[in-house]
């Protein structure tokens, strides 16, 4: 990774100026954000038109982008959302995601851990440092946005978990609440959601577990409380609502592998080179924008990412 100097960017340069000043307040009075989490809220930007960087002790780690990156503004992030749980369309997690309850909430952890248990969502936050990041997001459709995330470093996580070393992978799986998410309701997949990664993926420094955006608390829509957040993968690997974290030695079976095998491959990393079987991968709409861009190997990340897949046929394990 290349480390540098931070640039001259300030969050406030992201959001407004009245975000920027109350953030502390927003994630404080959701009880995420603690003394050491909220220095690191007031800290430098992670995002602009220079590129998304993170915060990191010692130096911000600089991202080679490609391209010129635009945040997309709180109405976008918000409003067009895939969350099948509340339905299809695009508007329909905004317009059905409010009557979710998010408090209290409990995070199942099992496998081979020598700290399996039930975990309060303020117990895995509280003690956690809450850091920035602004990244890509790259939905399979062919659709993009830059996200500026708040959250934990899922590698800080994993660690309180102590995993034991028959663990290779880790599985993750959403809620499951017909009453409060209608799209349960229905067969659109095999619910309950899971998704998951091999654990030199969920370790490595850029993988986030989301708990805000732009400043504030993550929405229901955005997979409130707790989100995972893959840059480098399309984004249906980023699952929301999490209430189940598993270590185990075999490839955990997501949920699109086993609704759309031929589409959908367990590894997802974005590739430009590798279409879909129904559209090309090699471009892409920024929300916001009226003209398609070039995809990015590991959607820009590829520095940061690819020696992990190192010797991996990359169209054969898509």
């Amino acid at each position: 990774m290349l480390i540098r100097r931070p640039p001259d960017l300030r969050s406030s340069e992201i959001t407004s100026e009245e975000q920027y000043l109350n953030r502390r307040a927003f994630l404080a009075a959701a009880g995420l954000v603690g003394a050491g989490a909220a220095a690191v809220l007031a800290s430098r930007s992670l995002g602009g038109t220079s590129g998304p960087v993170i915060e990191e002790s010692g130096g911000t780690i600089a991202l080679g982008t490609g391209q010129a990156d635009e945040v997309n503004s709180y109405e976008d992030i918000t409003t067009y959302n895939n969350f099948y749980e509340f339905g299809t369309d695009k508007s329909d997690p905004a317009r059905n995601a409010g009557r979710l309850r998010t408090r209290p909430w409990t995070v199942q952890v099992s496998g081979f851990v020598k700290k399996p248990g039930n975990w309060q969502l303020e117990d895995l936050v509280r003690s956690s440092k809450v850091v920035d990041r602004t990244y890509r997001l790259r939905c399979v459709e062919a659709w993009s946005m830059v996200i500026p995330w708040q959250g934990i470093p899922l590698r800080d996580l994993i660690a309180r978990f102590e995993p034991l070393p028959r663990a290779r992978f880790v599985a993750f799986t959403t809620l499951m609440r017909p009453s409060e998410m209608p799209g349960q309701r229905r067969d659109i997949l095999p619910w309950p959601y899971v998704e998951g990664l091999r654990l030199d993926e969920a370790m490595h420094p850029l993988t986030l577990m989301a708990t805000g955006l732009y400043g504030k608390p993550l929405p229901n829509q955005n997979g409130a409380p707790l989100r995972l957040v893959v840059p480098w993968k399309y984004g249906f690997k980023s699952i929301k609502s999490i209430v189940k974290i598993e270590f185990t030695d075999r490839q955990p079976r997501t949920t699109w592998q086993e609704s759309a095998p031929q589409e959908y491959g367990f590894y997802a990393n974005v590739n430009p080179a590798v279409d879909h079987p129904r559209w090309t991968q090699s471009r892409e709409r920024r929300i916001g924008e009226w003209r398609r861009r070039e995809t990015l190997m590991f959607n820009g990340y590829a520095d940061q990412v690819a020696s992990l897949y190192s010797g991996l046929d990359l169209r054969r394990h898509y």
